[in-house]
């Protein structure tokens, strides 16, 4: 079968990483962009075409993309991907029929626990918060000028092989933090692929969606859950007033929100593979034991 298209990603990350690996099964090209070209046989190694971008984008590099993912995370001076490209990406909207852009349910900022959805006010007041939303309304802006079909991802905390609670634990990082009420929304990498796949093949009904799965659930819980699998003592359950936490730790727990995936299931006709993250970690350890 020919290799007829071709998806480049800006960063390819733990993230584009899932997703190139469920499109090739579709027969798709993946090419995904590195700072670091000692990066760059690790990008073969998942069967990616690697492209160095360590100084100018060359425009070239996507004549023969159908479909983008941008998981580059702004910095100060913005989006490094809209910087860089946004106006070769505009110039081939005849040919690019999708466009991701991934960013966080950061941008809803603090919602005391209530339920959101993509709907909900952006209350972010972190400064990574704020570059999200900048970022976002670029990217959008962009889209309605030239008729792009982008459609923008919040990702929630990511876990899967090789990121999960396990690892913490193994490295001895593990922490049980308690906030009373605190909750945090969460996704397994390989549902995340499956909604941004599925989206790749079905129209476009929403240029917004909330990734996450089923349940909302305080942080201490997936340690302690981790702990019962692999049979190690959980750590001490530490109150949030008593915790040694570094600023970003600390701008994470200030926020405290619930994730509706609701639009998510019914627009891209989804089920997730791990509703919780208990389907998730009991997956995790299995794939880890053979």
């Amino acid at each position: 079968m020919t290799i007829s298209q071709q998806l480049f990603c800006f960063g390819f990350g733990y993230t584009a990483k899932a997703l190139g690996r469920r499109l090739a099964e579709d027969r798709w090209r993946i090419t995904g962009t590195t700072r670091l070209s000692d990066k760059a046989d690790a990008i073969r190694a998942e069967n990616a075409e690697p492209v160095l971008w360590d100084s100018a984008f060359d425009p070239a590099w996507l004549d023969d993309a159908a479909a983008i993912l941008i998981s580059t995370p702004p910095g100060e001076d913005g989006c490094p991907a809209f910087k860089a490209a946004s106006g070769a990406i505009a110039e081939r909207r005849q040919h690019i029929k999708w466009v991701g852009y991934l960013s966080t349910n950061g941008v809803y900022g603090d919602h005391d626990g209530a339920w959101v959805d993509e709907t909900s006010e952006l209350r972010a007041t972190s400064a990574r918060g704020r570059r999200r939303i900048a970022a976002e309304n670029a990217w959008r802006r962009l889209a309605a000028d030239h008729n792009l079909p982008l459609i923008v991802f919040r990702l929630p905390g990511i876990y899967g092989p090789g990121r999960s609670a396990f690892d913490a634990i193994r490295a001895r990082t593990a922490k049980r933090i308690y906030k009373e009420g605190q909750v945090f929304s969460r996704m397994h990498v390989d549902d995340i692929a499956s909604a941004l796949a599925a989206s790749l093949n079905l129209p476009r009904r929403h240029d917004v969606y909330n990734l996450a799965d089923d349940e909302p659930a305080p942080p201490q819980n997936v340690i302690t859950y981790a702990c019962g699998l692999s049979g190690a003592p959980p750590p001490p359950l530490i109150p949030i007033s008593d915790a040694d936490l570094s600023p970003m730790a600390k701008s994470f727990y200030a926020d405290n929100k619930r994730v509706s995936n609701i639009r998510m299931k019914q627009a891209l006709n989804i089920q997730l593979a791990y509703p919780t993250y208990r389907e998730g970690l009991e997956a995790i350890l299995k794939t880890e034991k053979v």
